[in-house]
């Protein structure tokens, strides 16, 4: 990651991630940017695979993004919809790969049953609460989908749409060209 602002880098994406009563939904904005500059406002950063019963969402570099999603549509393949034993083996192969390594990108991966998180630095995390969310705009996400969820009777996919919208209000990386998907 470059800090010097005059590299402009390109910057993207809050992901959020909730689980409750049975339900689970994950809402991704559609806001790219590079720099200061919005270089498109509809990016579709949350996707179904593996027959639509896993949903994943990804924050980062768009290639980057792009090249973690194709591996690990191929893991779930290879360990016939297993999500978490995919998860871990992606996992090991971005932290152990020499051209992984240097992807920079996370992902948020569920199924009908559990919401992982997965990180470049071989992390493979099942939050303890129903909510995760990544990007720019993941710690104001995440935040507002926590008081949601403690505070409110609200179902998963209201939660997540309107802990998205929040962020959007407040983070600059973020826009409200939200797409939802349930499980």
């Amino acid at each position: 990651m470059q800090s010097s602002e005059s590299s402009p880098r390109f910057r993207s994406t809050t992901i959020v991630a909730v689980r409750r009563d049975g339900k689970a939904a994950m809402a991704g904005d559609g806001q790219v940017s590079f720099g200061q500059t919005v270089m498109k406002g509809t990016a579709r950063k949350v996707r179904r695979i593996a027959d639509g019963k896993v949903v994943v969402g990804f924050a980062g570099a768009t290639a980057d993004a792009f090249t973690l999603l194709e591996r690990f549509e191929a893991k779930i393949k290879e360990h016939r919809g297993t999500l978490q034993r995919a998860a871990v083996e992606l996992a090991k192969d971005w932290r152990t790969d020499r051209y992984l390594r240097r992807l920079e990108a996370m992902m948020i991966v569920m199924n009908d049953e559990t919401t992982l998180l997965l990180s470049g630095t071989g992390d493979v995390v099942e939050p303890d609460e129903g909510v995760v969310a990544i990007g720019s705009g993941g710690p104001f996400a995440l935040a507002a989908a926590r008081a949601l969820y403690r505070h409110t009777d609200h179902d998963a996919p209201t939660i997540a749409r309107e802990a998205l919208q929040m962020a959007a209000e407040i983070c600059v990386y973020t826009n409200d060209q939200i797409v939802l998907e349930e499980l």
